[in-house]
């Protein structure tokens, strides 16, 4: 269990505000924050993270971070931290750069088989591809099995193959470890098909928290449209089935029947339109 509360005087995007942040977040969970820029979320990972000061508590299981007497060095903490740059060592080698935070060998040739990197094992920083690098990356933050994996936009310089591959790779690092995972992003499909709980930041304070369908789902009415978007989810439901659909900065929720559903492919890019208002998904 993580517990967190904090607050920190900080300069968002509408001036002075305060970063007033009071959660829990249980083992293994993956917990996207989302909100404007200038809302917080970079500064909570941070604070989490010991490479900002706050005042308040954050307590890791039974072990201590902060209090208003103590606040354990960045170093001491098992963190694991995914940056937007990469923040690699150029002069290393990519097993070097693993072995770096750990000397198991063992684990970081486990970490580079499942991003498929190992063949790149012996290969510099410069000679790799955006992808590649980021890669890199996380593997070298799962290198001393942390108890706490940030991650801010990790994704967020690729292109949508690129960040749909991570993302699974993402996905399964997090189903074999296990860690605690925090990531900030504002990629609806991203939020969508990697976390399990969603935290919107606005001014320094949570102002919505759910699962992905609770927060992200928009599902008002509209007049006749048509949408291009990519399928996330079908979820079947009796004797119809719900399609799960990112469109734009939006993610909507279209029945459809399940012989429609099986001609889908989830990850496929589908129209999404409406007659009489009678949304059709083709």
């Amino acid at each position: 269990m993580i517990e967190i509360d904090i607050k920190k005087e900080l300069h968002g995007s509408v001036g002075n505000m305060i970063l007033d942040i009071n959660l829990q977040i249980q083992n293994g969970d993956f917990v996207a924050l989302s909100g404007l820029s200038g809302s917080g979320k970079t500064t909570l990972l941070r604070v989490l993270a010991g490479l900002e000061e706050a005042r308040g508590t954050i307590k890791i299981d039974d072990e201590i971070w902060l209090d208003d007497k103590y606040n354990l060095p960045v170093q001491k903490r098992k963190i694991g931290f995914v940056f937007q740059d990469y923040a690699l060592f150029q002069n290393m080698t990519v097993i070097e750069n693993l072995l770096y935070v750990s000397k198991d060998k063992k684990l970081a040739n486990q970490l580079l088989e499942i991003t498929e990197l190992s063949e790149l094992k012996n290969r510099l920083p410069n000679t790799l591809s955006g992808g590649q690098k980021q890669r890199v990356s996380l593997c070298r933050a799962m290198m001393n099995k942390p108890k706490l994996l940030l991650m801010d936009e990790p994704l967020s310089a690729l292109d949508p193959n690129m960040r749909t591959k991570l993302q699974n790779e993402i996905l399964q690092l997090h189903k074999e470890f296990n860690t605690t995972t925090i990531m900030v992003s504002h990629d609806p499909s991203e939020i969508y098909r990697l976390s399990k709980r969603v935290i919107v930041l606005k001014n320094g304070k949570i102002c919505d928290d759910g699962n992905p369908r609770k927060v992200l789902l928009k599902t008002d009415g509209s007049a006749k449209f048509s949408f291009e978007g990519e399928l996330l989810e079908i979820i079947k439901v009796d004797v119809i089935s719900i399609a799960i659909v990112s469109i734009g900065q939006q993610i909507v929720e279209i029945v459809i029947s399940h012989e429609e559903a099986s001609n889908l492919t989830i990850g496929q890019k589908v129209t999404v339109s409406t007659k009489a208002f009678a949304p059709l998904i083709n």
